[in-house]
């Protein structure tokens, strides 16, 4: 007698907004994240999820898989935010003269969301996790921000400013998208 497989449980969440198309997120353990169009019906927003399933069954155990890995300590990632302190604005000061931009400060955090970011002020800020990057990984956060410098955007723009300063940043988001969510689970 054959068993019918056990449904795997999933916690959608939907969040609409002013956007234009459907994206499906992992959100976590479990968690998938669907966002969609304000006038999206519920039915097309769930034809969709169905037929994205075996992606989202697939990255659903991907992230389990992730969940499982040990935490750093707190020491850990102070460790981590020194090394970075000591190692990052280096490289920002040579990236900035490379690409002719001004910053502000520099602050390193241990976050759950971010590599990095840059205000309208120009202060940057890094995540301590990037010491476990390659360095190259390093180098397109530290491009990317500053880039932000010259286009506080993602625009097509942006883009270009980028590509032209790092034209294989493609292999470092590649590397993000496959290992950095793994990284940013090991905070406590």
């Amino acid at each position: 007698m054959s068993q019918e497989p056990v449904p795997v449980q999933i916690n959608v969440r939907i969040v609409r907004s002013n956007r234009k198309t459907i994206e499906i997120r992992i959100d976590g353990p479990g968690r998938v994240l669907v966002r969609a169009p304000r006038t999206t019906p519920e039915a097309e927003i769930r034809r969709v999820v169905e037929s994205r399933e075996a992606w989202i069954l697939a990255h659903l155990e991907k992230e389990e898989a992730r969940a499982k890995l040990p935490k750093l300590s707190r020491a850990e990632v102070e460790a981590l935010a020194k090394q970075a302190r000591a190692e990052i604005p280096p490289r920002v000061q040579a990236w900035s003269a490379r690409l002719g931009v001004t910053y502000g400060r520099i602050t390193i955090r241990s976050q759950h969301t971010r590599w990095g970011s840059c205000s309208a002020k120009g202060n940057l800020n890094f995540n301590c996790m990037l010491m476990r990057c390659p360095e190259s990984v390093v180098d397109y956060i530290i491009v990317h921000e500053l880039c932000h410098r010259k286009e506080l955007n993602h625009s097509y723009r942006f883009w270009a400013e980028v590509e032209r300063v790092m034209p294989d940043h493609r292999v470092a988001e590649r590397w993000l998208r496959t290992n950095g969510q793994a990284l940013i689970n090991s905070l406590p």
